[in-house]
Formats: C-alpha cells, sequence, structure tokens
C-alpha cells in the first residue's frame, strides 16, 4: 500500500485558516477528485468537519478521533491515530487479498506533520501566492529526501488570479 499525501499549499507553506481552505480553485477541486477517487482517504476530525461532515463519495472515508464520536455518520470508518488507519487499511487488504492500491492522507496540518516521516508520495498543488495570516502549514518538503516525478506547468486560476502548478514527489530515501 503506498501511503501518499495530497494537499495545496501557498509558497509560505500556508494551508489553512480557521479550519478552511485559503482558495478555492476549481481546477485543483477536480484534481484532487480524480487523484484520490477509488482511493481510501485520511483525515482528522477537524478537516473532516470542514468538508461538511460528509464522507467524500466513490472513496473510503477513514477519520482520525481522540474523542468518542456516538454521532458518526455512515460511510466513515473512525481510528484513533495515523498508525490505526493504516493498519485498518493494511489488514483490510490482508483479508480482501488485494487492497486499496494507495491511501491519501489529506489533513490537517497535525495529520499532514505526523504522515510526511512515513509517506511514499506528495500530490502538492503549488499555490502561487503568500497568505500571511493563514494559521495552519505544511511542513517543509527537504530536497535531500523528495525528488520532483513530474509536475506541469503553471497554470493561472481565473477567479483568483493565482499561478498553480500540480507537483508530484516521490521519496528518494527513508
Amino acid at each position: 500500500m503506498e501511503k501518499c499525501i495530497i494537499v495545496a499549499i501557498a509558497d509560505n507553506r500556508a494551508i489553512g485558516k480557521s479550519n478552511a481552505l485559503l482558495w478555492h480553485i476549481a481546477e485543483d477541486m477536480k484534481y484532487f477528485r480524480q487523484t484520490t477517487t477509488g482511493s481510501p482517504v485520511v483525515m482528522g476530525w477537524m478537516t473532516f468537519q470542514s468538508i461538511g461532515g460528509k464522507p467524500l463519495p466513490k472513496r473510503e472515508n477513514v477519520v482520525i478521533s481522540i474523542f468518542p464520536w456516538p454521532d458518526k455518520p455512515e460511510g466513515v470508518v473512525e481510528v484513533g491515530s495515523l498508525e490505526e488507519a493504516y493498519k485498518y487499511l493494511g489488514s483490510k487488504a490482508l483479508r480482501q487479498a488485494q487492497g486499496p492500491e494507495r491511501v491519501f492522507v489529506m489533513g490537517g496540518g497535525e495529520t499532514y506533520r505526523q504522515a510526511l516521516p512515513t509517506a511514499d508520495k506528495l500530490y502538492i498543488t503549488h499555490v502561487h501566492t503568500t497568505i500571511e495570516d493563514a494559521d495552519t502549514f505544511f511542513p517543509v518538503i527537504d530536497p535531500a529526501i523528495w525528488k520532483v516525478e513530474s509536475t506541469t506547468p503553471v497554470a493561472i486560476d481565473p477567479e483568483t488570479g493565482y499561478g498553480y502548478e500540480f507537483t508530484i514527489y516521490t521519496r528518494v530515501s527513508f
């Protein structure tokens, strides 16, 4: 099972403010949907709340929550940690003889921080702007650990005017 991270980050590594995205770029949302559909997604409880508190369709939704969750929506698997999420998905793969090819960690900031040391690939939308008042940031992508596998030319979002590109990084070493 390939462990992947998917995120959109500003040039200053900002990813959120007040539990919300910093921008709405239609092509980034389309990229996210196309990339993750059919694969499990893992997120923290706050991220789950930020997407409306409903599971994303056509994906197994695994939500990390350290508190009891009595009104958990149907279609959500609740786990207590990122390690537990990976263990659940790995054991499911063994039971089904063919598990998910890859799993995507989709936030938030603390979940990304925990996932980065064991991730195999990063699917990063680089949004070319600086958000000074952001309160959540992505960790540094160390070029000694990560190499660019592919990147798209910079495009301009017509609504925000921000330039952006989709870059996939592969881990060079553990």
